[in-house]
């Protein structure tokens, strides 16, 4: 099965829980609860503060692991963000 990513902030979809919803309650599976609720975004933010937002909850979830690197994943999120659907640009 493919993996599902929330297309605003990148956090995966694992569980019918963590889906966004419509505005008649119905899940939908393209973005999370905390991005995305009853069909309407939940903040009205830029990608950057969207990135500043994850790396928060980031630091936190590997707070003490020596093993994370704050700067490798800022770069990575700023690769990856721009191909979220939110965050894609029009052509």
């Amino acid at each position: 099965m493919e993996e599902m990513y929330c297309q605003s902030c990148g956090m995966p979809l694992v569980k019918v829980e963590d889906f966004a919803t419509n505005k008649d309650g119905t899940p939908m599976s393209e973005y999370c609860i905390y991005c995305f609720k009853d069909g309407a975004f939940t903040g009205d933010i830029s990608m950057e503060d969207m990135i500043n937002i994850s790396l928060k909850h980031m630091r936190e979830l590997f707070k003490g692991d020596p093993d994370f690197n704050e700067q490798a994943a800022l770069i990575k999120m700023r690769e990856f963000f721009p191909e979220l659907k939110r965050w894609k640009k029009s052509l």
